[in-house]
Parts: C-alpha cells; structure tokens; sequence
C-alpha cells in the first residue's frame, strides 16, 4: 500500500542549511532537531518516501541521511518500527558534584485547598454516554462558527429547567447567557458596569482575591462589607454602589447563610438605588443538616443577576458557567461576550444540556452529596479536641476550624512543614474589611482524591496544636 504523509509518521519542519548539499543539509537538520530536543526521543519520523515527497527531493537523499544519523546514533531503525529518534541519556555528574534532592514533584503531597471538587468524582461513564447521545443527534450546524454569544439553545433551555426546579431561579432560557466560569461572567459584568458609569461595587469583607481583581481591573473600586454568623451585613450599604457581589447560599468562606431579613434588605437597596445585586450561588447544590437554601434571584429577577457553574458538581475543567440576567441587561452583556462564543466547547454544552435532561446530573449531585458528607464528618472527627470550633459545614465543600488567637500562622506554618497546602481564614479577607480579628482554616475537605483522604487527614491533624 502506499504510504501517504497524512496518515503516516509525523510532519516536520526542518530548515535545510543554506552552503550544504542536500542530504548533508537534511542531515544536518535532523541532528540539530534531535540534538535541542524539538524532536524528542522515541518520536517516530516520516518514512523515507513519505519525507522526501513532502521535502521534493529524492527517496535517496532522505534515506542516506538517515542512514548517516543511524550510523552517529542519533536515530534508530528496526523493522517493523520504522525510523525514531534515539533515546539519549544524559551525562553523569561526578558523584561529589551530585547535589541531594528530594524528588520531584509539582505541588505539596497533600492539598486541602478549597474551591475544588474530588477531580476523581467526575462521572466517566455518564458524561461519556451524554456525549454519544448528543453527538448523535446534534444538528450539522452544531460543528459551525457559534452565532448565538449567548451559547446553544439546548443547554440553556435544559438549565432553565433544572434552576427553576432545584434553584428556584426564575430562568428564562431567552435570558441567560453560556460563559467560560464564574470569574468570565464576572468579567463581562465588570464591563458593563463599568460601561453604565458605575465606580463602586460592594463585596463581602470576606472572598476570594482574584474575584475583586477582575472588579479592579475593569476600572471598579471595592467597598468591604462585614461578614458574621448570618452573612453579609447588607444593611452596609449605600447609594454609593452601583453593584453587590454577594454568596448567599453559602457566604465563602465563612459558610454562613444570608438570612432572609438580609436578603429582603439587599433586594429594598437594589430597587431603591437602582443597584444590581450579583449572586454568585456559590455551593448552592450541596447541603447537608439544613433545608435547601433558595437562589436570592427569586425575589427579584430584574435586580438579580444569578451567576453558576459546572466548576463544583462536575469539575472545573469543563469552563462552562451561566448567567441568567434580567432583561435589561441581555443585550449589553452579549455585545461584551461577542456574537461568536470563543469559550465553551458546543459539544461539551449539548454534552451538558443531555446529562441534565436525562436526569443524570441529578443522579451525580445526590451521589456526590453523600460522599462529601461522609468526608465532612470524618473531618469534624479528626480534628475533634484540637480546634476551639467548626462553622459552615451544613452545605459545601469546605468547613473553618477556628483556631486559638494568634496561632493561624504557626499552624500554617506546621502544616508546611507536613507537606500539606493549607489556606488560612486571613488568606480571604479584604485589605480594607473591619473585622474581628479571627484565626482559623479554610479547609477544602472535597479537595483530596480518595486514596489520598485518609494520609491528608492525617497530615492535617499532625498539624494542629
């Protein structure tokens, strides 16, 4: 059979040395190739015919440099396995120059770090079997360039009905808008805000850095809000802000509930000042000792813009998040997106609209749900007697350990020294949030994968006083 160059050994590009003949050129460039590691061992070439057809120039020329290179060492030939780069060692140091080392490795051995679910949890099998089903009904049209920047309309129609029904969001599928995560939404948002003249956002005193970045980086200023045992304190705040980005599912990281007196007194300042309130539903689907607390855009869904995510239910690397916002702010939020969706994958959305319509996702998040419990209480268990309290574990993927005054530091420190990564409750707090001071950890107890639950815990523990 002939061999063709598009279905056989790899493409090349090689600079043939300008002053060389050509196989002493080609060969030459091979050596180089191999030599800086743009080949790299083990990698299969072309074969001979293949090469020279897509270099025209003679069979004979690629073959005698390849010879030529076999017979320095640089490539290897065996039948059967074609032409490869040959695999190199590296030189020996002296044994006295030899520096120790411990090895290598890309993080710590054990990470408790919130805001990330169990990877390991992510259901293969469903979400693979979601996939042939959309696969195979998706419309020609699917594998196009997206024209909606609102993202395809069989995922936001299956998401208006699963919010609707679990969330209880009023969600028109006209009305929300497909983005790449939460921290995207929160980008387009900033830009709309920033484009409707808004100077001040009001966030709580306690959050994630990165989420008031991207405020700041769109020109926002941010006003901290207190934060205790019932959540924001909304009866903070004023005219002055155009905007509040609130989590009142699950405040993170405190894991404190917004009470409904503060619920009704965000949505009075939204419909007094003409404020937008952004609901970040942070958790929202895992609850564990306490009825299922209701999305604040319940109230009001024209002053209520709710933001979420597949970050926790499924995993992160997925990048689908949505918006339902109210109507008066669809069309500004699109032109900010753009009119081709440059995010989301469409077939990772049809994959999604078809798991949620098929009841699969809910199957996933119950199922998750009583993994996760079980973790929390063998959490609360382990540390039992070394911390003076435990708060916000009735819903989500993380608890606070409160901790003796002036000993976060210390604990972090030791937990360093465990090869544990660890954030303290201080990591989270606004530079200019008054707060009672307050030692504690930010435990991510849905971080772990299983095998390495029971070793982290165990780290933890070692850890504390």
């Amino acid at each position: 059979m002939t061999e063709s160059w598009a279905t056989f050994g790899a493409d090349l590009h090689l600079d043939l040395s300008a002053g060389h003949g050509l196989r002493a050129g080609l060969a030459e460039a091979l050596r180089e190739a191999a030599r800086s590691g743009r080949l790299a061992p083990g990698i299969r070439l072309p074969s001979s015919r293949t090469l020279a057809a897509d270099l025209g120039i003679a069979r004979n020329t690629v073959a005698e440099a390849y010879a030529e290179l076999v017979a320095e060492g640089w490539l290897t030939a065996r039948q059967g396995s074609g032409t490869r780069v040959a695999e190199r060692a590296r030189p020996r140091r002296p044994a006295a120059a030899a520096p120790v080392r411990r090895p290598a490795r890309s993080g710590p051995a054990y990470s408790l770090v919130p805001g990330t679910p169990d990877l390991g949890g992510f259901p293969r099998a469903g979400w693979l079997s979601a996939a042939r089903r959309a696969l195979t009904a998706a419309p020609n049209e699917a594998f196009g360039y997206a024209t909606d920047g609102r993202g395809r309309v069989e995922l936001r129609r299956a998401l208006a009905g699963y919010l609707a029904r679990a969330r209880g969001v009023y969600a028109d599928p006209d009305r929300i808008v497909l983005c790449a995560g939460f921290l995207h939404g929160l980008k387009l948002l900033a830009a709309v805000l920033r484009a409707r003249r808004v100077r001040e956002v009001a966030v709580e005193g306690y959050g994630l850095d990165f989420h008031r970045d991207e405020l700041v980086r769109a020109g926002l200023r941010t006003r901290p809000l207190g934060v205790d045992g019932e959540g924001a304190r909304t009866g903070e705040l004023t005219a002055a802000a155009g905007a509040v980005l609130l989590t009142p599912a699950h405040q993170f990281p405190t894991g404190a509930a917004l009470t409904p007196a503060r619920r009704a007194a965000v949505v009075d300042w939204a419909r007094t000042t003409g404020g937008l309130i952004l609901e970040d539903d942070y958790d929202g689907e895992f609850r564990y000792d306490r009825q299922p607390v209701g999305a604040l855009q319940g109230l009001d869904p024209d002053r209520v813009v709710y933001l979420g995510t597949a970050s926790k239910s499924l995993a992160p690397g997925l990048r689908i998040g949505w918006m339902v916002l109210p109507p008066g702010l669809l069309e500004e939020v699109t032109a900010a997106k753009g009119y081709t969706d440059w995010t989301s994958s469409t077939l990772d959305q049809l994959t999604l609209a078809e798991f949620i319509a098929s009841g699969a996702y809910d199957r996933h998040v119950r199922g998750m749900r009583l993994r996760y419990r079980r973790r929390r209480d063998e959490l609360v268990a382990a540390v039992a007697g070394r911390v003076t309290g435990v708060s916000g574990i009735a819903a989500g993927l993380h608890a606070v350990l409160d901790l003796p005054a002036g000993t976060e530091r210390s604990v972090l420190q030791s937990a360093a020294w465990q090869d544990l990564a660890l954030h303290g409750l201080s990591a989270f707090r606004h530079p200019q949030a008054e707060l009672a001071p307050r030692d504690a950890l930010v435990v991510g107890y849905g971080t772990p994968s299983d095998s390495a639950w029971s070793p982290t815990l165990a780290a933890l523990a070692a850890s504390l006083p």
